[in-house]
């Protein structure tokens, strides 16, 4: 029920991100910045280490680096081709889109929630880094369903019923896995998956739209900042 109670904050976080895409548009960049090297952070100075330190005791490097590289390039097909996400020109804006691009957001967040329940099945330190990733990735999470739906000719109201499905989705995947238990030797397989899927999602979706039509100055130290921010949340937490 912990790990309930928790994903309820990536509920909150992802209203309060719809939110602010509604009221804050002009530094929604620097946002998305900070969030951009949290989430990369909790991927390379968290679960990359502790996926490392788990599976060595039963397999070789390179085998936890297949499975990083798995999450990477596995995300890459769920994000562009089965769910047909993109990221168009305005010219290609349209409610199709718009609805597509909204209900993959969704699904990363039905990850997110996994990958909280999943973090507190290998201990709760991780868990609670995890969670840590993901609201501040689900807080983006809510701009980004808000923007695309208005951006690709959604209503006001259309927006606010994906930005609670999205915001819902969280709470779902860490319920799902409350029915499962990953064996100790499968952990850090899974655990470098989301390595892989998180470092996809900072670079292809929170880094590019903290930039788009954005000074980089202010958002690259605002990326620094996050990732430095996460290691010392994890240091801290070691």
């Amino acid at each position: 029920m912990f790990v309930l109670l928790l994903a309820l904050g990536a509920f909150i976080a992802t209203l309060i991100g719809g939110s602010f895409a509604l009221k804050f548009r002009d530094r929604l960049h620097l946002i998305l910045g900070f969030s951009a090297g949290a989430v990369a952070g909790v991927a390379l100075y968290d679960l990359l280490p502790e996926a490392i330190s788990l599976g060595t005791a039963y397999y070789p490097p390179k085998t936890i680096a297949l499975f990083i590289s798995l999450g990477l390039f596995g995300y890459l097909v769920l994000d562009r081709l089965i769910l047909l996400h993109a990221h168009g020109e305005a010219h290609q804006e349209n409610e199709p889109r718009g609805f597509f691009g909204a209900l993959t957001l969704s699904v990363h967040s039905f990850l997110d929630g996994i990958a909280i329940g999943i973090g507190f099945q290998a201990s709760a330190a991780v868990g609670a880094i995890v969670t840590a990733a993901v609201l501040t990735h689900d807080f983006s999470d809510g701009i980004n369903t808000v923007n695309l739906v208005l951006r690709n000719r959604g209503s006001a109201g259309r927006a606010a019923r994906w930005l609670f499905v999205d915001a819902i989705a969280p709470v779902l995947g860490a319920a799902s896995t409350l029915l499962f238990r990953i064996p100790a030797s499968a952990i850090s397989l899974v655990l470098a998956v989301f390595v892989g899927t998180f470092l996809y999602l900072s670079a292809s979706d929170l880094i590019p739209e903290s930039y788009h039509e954005h000074p980089r100055f202010l958002t690259t130290i605002m990326t620094l900042l996050g990732a430095a921010t996460l290691f010392v949340v994890v240091l801290l937490a070691s």
